[in-house]
């Protein structure tokens, strides 16, 4: 770490193939959007000697948000993978979204890392769906640390930024959340801000300043030691409580000195273990300068404190039927099970899949087999299939950098795989296997599209396909009931993003439609009608003549449809026809457009010709029996109604309770959720519900989950059912 007091510059130079775990590194970074992520990856990347100045890459490419989709909403919108060397470790630095509707991003970073660095902004703090990652890493036990970005703003306060994250990260224990250094500060400037210009290491008591643009060391000042000792004995104490030497905090505590060496070896080793969270400094390199304030002591953190891969346990492993198999964690000479965390398409090579390595050496053009299962329920066919892989590459930019082979615990990426999907798994092709799959979040807004032109129409479903492979978070919907193409997606700039994708990257220009909601009609009460088909207009006539009687059935009935017809009024050859014409009319509507349902339909009587009868003409006489048995009757507008489970912090379970009442919901109860969530549950109309997934974003300021499922469909408010039986008389 820093306090080691390397001052060397780091390993400059491309990025390599890793030849064992024990040399990768595999860091996610997380925050807020805004919060600095990127340029943090920036400042490591050049302080390792990867780039030749912050953020451009050697052809004088950027970095990282590259893509021009990123560069029109100036925000990442993908996860990306930007490999660095420090001290003979790569590091695989994963940049994620932070904004809200890209989690799915997110979650593919969490999966192919074995720690995170928490990155949060000294001007914003820590917001909610930061701590909700937190919680998450923190239950699977995964090694975080917290950088403090954004020293340089006017209200910045390194100590205060502290605090907070001792308080969002703690939990039980905030003192497992402590800093390892402390800024040095500048002259103060007009405005009475003094800049960060370098940090003091507590545990060798050392000053690194920056201020000349690389990294000094020097010792402190007599009149600085009193304050380098309390935080210093604050942070020893936190060190040896978590120290797996439990007679290390008795001697410390009878007056004995504790080695520097061990413990920064407690450290590293508390860190790894993810039981303490270190909180450290982070700020891009000023013009010209070569290294970023705490980017060396990042770096040393990373390769002495984070966990190499073979620390980690890799996920459950099956077959392709389904039975467990053990897997040995990151072993490079085993069976080779690789999973694509991210799919992406590139207009040269076609997709390109990255890939993490659990087990076994991936090599190029060698024969693989791809599993994909579980997905179907957003667009995703199961497959197995055996694909021959192309180049082997490492990302940086826009550029792929060719690799001789990617070992267990490395990223890399991963040429021609047709048939690859994000969390598709790949395996040997004579021992094909299947990881099972990370949680993705459910898509809960729905987009619905049409093609904009005739040559649209014909490269839509071919987009549609590769879009939906690339992001298991979105899911094709073809609705039968509405014959409308739905995307669902995360929010509106998941949408978005979708959009430009498709007409920027797969020239299908698309236009957005109102979404519709699948409604329902049936009868309210019996009701009886008469359908008569009588035409004679030289040669061959039709005729045919039924009476019906329709009356309502419990929901989820269907259509019944009963014949009591007596004496040979309908000939028996023409029943099966009058049947055929009640459910054709049924399955049109009968009021305003939408399938009848949960009626029985009887037919009692009716009249045939010994020649101008057909089974063409008792269809239409059914249809219109059943057309003038409706214009009698009530006819109801059946509706969705969803069951909603809201996962809601305490503080906002009033407003999320009163919106659902609003939205016409009925709230069934609540229930407490660990420690300061709620769990609330209603039914919903799903008129109500299309934008939900934006509202309660905003109501609960990104801190709420939701989840939906079909319960029943249900009579319509009067006054609604007849503004919808306006529009469709007004479409008609």
């Amino acid at each position: 770490m820093g306090d080691k007091a390397q001052t060397h510059p780091g390993a400059a130079g491309r990025a390599t193939a890793a030849d064992h775990p024990a040399s990768v590194r595999n860091v996610v970074l997380v925050g807020h959007s805004g919060s600095g992520k990127t340029t943090l990856v920036e400042a490591l990347a050049l302080t390792a000697g990867a780039v030749n100045r912050a953020g451009r890459v050697e052809d004088g490419g950027t970095l990282s948000d590259y893509d021009e989709i990123e560069h029109r909403q100036q925000r990442s919108v993908q996860l990306s993978l930007v490999p660095v060397e420090w001290n003979g470790i790569k590091i695989n630095l994963l940049d994620t979204p932070g904004y809200a509707d890209f989690v799915g991003e997110l979650r593919a970073g969490l999966r192919a890392a074995d720690a995170a660095l928490f990155v949060v902004s000294a001007s914003d703090g820590v917001d909610g769906s930061t701590r909700m990652v937190w919680e998450e890493c923190a239950a699977v036990g995964m090694p975080r640390a917290i950088v403090v970005t954004h020293l340089e703003a006017a209200r910045a306060d390194f100590d205060e930024m502290t605090r907070v994250c001792a308080q969002a990260f703690g939990g039980d224990d905030p003192d497992a959340v402590i800093p390892l250094y402390l800024p040095l500060y500048g002259a103060q400037g007009p405005d009475g801000h003094a800049p960060v210009t370098g940090l003091t290491g507590l545990l060798s008591q050392k000053l690194f300043d920056y201020a000349s643009g690389e990294r000094k060391e020097s010792e402190p000042d007599a009149d600085q030691l009193p304050g380098i000792e309390e935080a210093r004995n604050r942070l020893i104490e936190g060190i040896i409580s978590e120290s797996e030497d439990e007679t290390l905090m008795d001697r410390y505590l009878g007056g004995e000195q504790v080695d520097v060496k061990t413990l920064i070896e407690d450290l590293e080793r508390a860190v790894a273990r993810g039981v303490f969270f270190p909180v450290l400094a982070g700020a891009p390199a000023a013009e010209g300068a070569k290294q970023g304030l705490g980017t060396v002591e990042l770096l040393e953190l990373i390769t002495g404190g984070f966990p190499t891969p073979l620390e980690r346990r890799a996920p459950d492993v099956t077959t392709v039927d389904g039975k467990p198999r053990e897997l040995k964690s990151c072993d490079p000479g085993g069976p080779l099970v690789a999973e694509v965390v991210k799919t992406s398409s590139d207009p040269y090579v076609g997709r390109v899949s990255l890939v993490r390595v659990f087990s076994g050496t991936l090599r190029p053009d060698e024969t693989v087999h791809v599993s994909g299962h579980g997905l179907a329920d957003r667009g995703h066919e199961d497959h197995d299939v055996d694909e021959r892989i192309g180049a082997v590459s490492t990302p940086f930019g826009k550029q792929q950098r060719p690799v001789s082979h990617a070992v267990a615990g490395d990223l890399a990426c991963v040429a021609k795989l047709g048939r690859a999907e994000t969390g598709d798994t790949l395996s040997a092709k004579d021992d094909p296997l299947l990881m099972a799959p990370w949680e993705m979040p459910d898509p809960l807004l729905p987009l619905a599209i049409q093609a904009h032109s005739k040559p649209d129409e014909d490269k839509l479903s071919q987009g549609l396909s590769r879009l939906v492979a690339e992001d298991p978070t979105m899911r094709l919907e073809q609705n039968q009931n509405t014959h409308q193409v739905v995307l669902w997606c995360l929010g509106e700039a998941h949408a978005d993003v979708a959009l430009e994708r498709l007409r920027s990257r797969y020239g299908v220009q698309v236009d957005v439609v109102p979404h519709r909601v699948s409604l329902r009609e049936t009868f309210a009460n019996k009701a009886a009608g008469r359908g008569r088909h009588v035409k004679q207009s030289g040669g061959h006539g039709q005729y045919a003549i039924c009476e019906v009687e329709v009356e309502p059935l419990p929901g989820g009935s269907g259509i019944e449809f009963v014949d009591k017809v007596v004496g040979g009024a309908v000939p028996r050859q023409f029943i099966p026809s009058v049947e055929k014409g009640v459910r054709a009319q049924a399955a049109k509507g009968v009021a305003a457009g939408y399938p009848l349902v949960d009626v029985r339909i009887t037919l009692l009587d009716g009249k045939a010709h010994s020649v101008d009868s057909s089974d063409a003409a008792f269809q239409t006489a059914g249809a219109l029996a059943l057309r003038e048995a409706a214009a009698d009757a009530k006819i109801h507008l059946l509706e969705p109604v969803a069951e909603v489970t809201v996962l809601v912090g305490d503080d906002y379970v009033g407003a999320v309770m009163s919106d659902l009442s609003g939205r016409r919901g009925r709230v069934l109860g609540t229930e407490q959720v660990g420690s300061g969530r709620t769990l609330v549950r209603a039914e919903v109309p799903e008129f109500e519900i299309g934008r939900y997934a934006v509202d309660l974003r905003s109501l609960s300021h990104g801190t709420a989950r939701f989840s939906r499922a079909y319960a029943r469909h249900e009579p319509m408010p009067p006054q609604i059912a007849e503004k919808i039986r306006e529009q469709a008389k007004e479409a008609s």
